[in-house]
């Protein structure tokens, strides 16, 4: 089902723009439903979209040199957006960007959300202060994958995807959530023996 982009309170970050810029970006949000697995960037390429999440979940992985491994380093559900620095001059994707949860969003084109953001403090301050919280997300992510164990990273993922979901289900496969957390599938199979309901 599509977002109802007059509704904007399902995306926080529309929802907390003064009507005044949020009136300049609604004529341009379209709605999309974006399904589980689908990768929509990947390191170097251009945002051409820009992505306002109503539900679901989307990662962002850092992919290594010889792009077999990946980790992610931050998520992105309602709360946020998804190359919103292309506002500021940064076209360029750094990460892959993956739907982990399905996802209804609403997109702006990314030239248009510059032009937007070239003539509106209000939106380039949004663009920053998100961009705050990717990196913030992605240093505790770095954190906790040297001081925690697998069970306690395990943890916290599930919590965050579940709040995301809105749901206390949530249905990913485990060699999904090994990528997502840097581990081999047999110690998230391990894990998940240990963790009552799962």
């Amino acid at each position: 089902m599509a977002p109802n982009i007059r509704r904007s309170s399902d995306n926080k970050l529309l929802a907390a723009l003064p009507r005044a810029h949020f009136d300049k970006l609604l004529p341009h949000l379209l709605p999309e439903a974006l399904v589980q697995g689908l990768v929509l960037r990947e390191p170097g390429e251009k945002f051409d979209q820009v992505y306002f999440p109503h539900s679901g979940m989307l990662s962002l992985l850092a992919v290594m040199r010889n792009e077999e491994r990946a980790v992610e380093t931050a998520t992105v559900g309602r709360e946020g957006v998804v190359g919103a620095m292309t506002g500021l001059g940064q076209p360029r994707s750094s990460v892959r960007v993956v739907v982990q949860l399905p996802a209804t969003v609403s997109t702006i084109g990314a030239t248009k959300f510059r032009e937007i953001a070239g003539k509106s403090d209000v939106i380039r301050d949004m663009c920053l202060r998100f961009n705050e919280v990717l990196l913030l997300q992605a240093r505790v992510s770095a954190a906790c994958n040297v001081l925690h164990p697998a069970e306690a990273r395990f943890c916290r993922w599930l919590l965050q995807s579940a709040d995301r979901a809105e749901s206390a289900t949530v249905g990913l496969k485990q060699d999904f959530l090994a990528e997502m957390l840097g581990l081999q599938r047999t110690s998230v199979s391990d894990v998940a023996a240990k963790i009552p309901g799962i």
